[in-house]
């Protein structure tokens, strides 16, 4: 399979885990009383919406092309969340976090279970492909779910952990957060985030392949 069709098999998995991702918060945001989403018209499930030209599109594409397919790394433009206008903002910061990562490991279950099906139907002429654009979409999903997850402000994971942790902790932890894309772009140059993400991927395909019998 060349670069052209792999980018063309990834292209709808990987729109759809960066996109719903971010719509997953503003869905929550709202749910637990900040309307700042809903106003923005950003609770949506239209990919279009929340498509960044150069983070949802172009980096991703370079990346997966001069990867040949073995690494991703992308973003879609970011959903706007009033923490102060949650009805108990500390709380309800945890729901709002983790809805995002949540998403991801639903559609990487059910991008699962198209390959599934994939492999267990009798070939035909798209079966390739399908199996093809399920594996990418597992990967995206897994990858995206566990790097949103690590306590680094601003991911998910460190609003996780402000959300979690007591009050000055949490309000010194949150201090990290201007700098905290500095640092995981830090982190993924050194090769210190694929040792991390590494480990915690395989364990993740390992036990996904054991829920849905892959």
């Amino acid at each position: 399979m060349n670069a052209i069709q792999t980018l063309a098999i990834s292209a709808l998995p990987i729109i759809f885990a960066i996109t719903l991702h971010e719509a997953a918060h503003g869905y929550a945001a709202r749910h637990f009383g900040d309307l700042t989403a809903f106003q923005a018209g950003r609770i949506s499930l239209n990919p279009l919406r929340h498509i960044d030209p150069i983070g949802t599109v172009i980096v991703p594409a370079v990346i997966l092309l001069l990867s040949a397919g073995n690494f991703l790394f992308g973003w879609a433009k970011p959903v706007p969340v009033n923490f102060e206008r949650l009805r108990n903002p500390k709380k309800d910061m945890f729901w709002v976090a983790a809805a995002g990562p949540g998403v991801n490991f639903l559609m990487a279950i059910a991008w699962g279970l198209l390959l599934k099906v994939s492999v267990d139907m009798p070939p035909h002429a798209y079966s390739a492909a399908m199996a093809e654009m399920a594996r990418v979409g597992v990967n995206i999903n897994a990858v995206l779910m566990l790097l949103n997850l690590l306590p680094l402000p601003p991911l998910d994971g460190g609003r996780i952990a402000v959300s979690l942790l007591p009050h000055r902790a949490a309000w010194k932890f949150a201090q990290l957060e201007p700098y905290g894309m500095f640092i995981l772009l830090g982190l993924l140059f050194t090769g210190i985030l694929e040792t991390i993400l590494g480990p915690l991927l395989g364990l993740f395909l390992m036990f996904l392949k054991s829920l849905l019998g892959l």
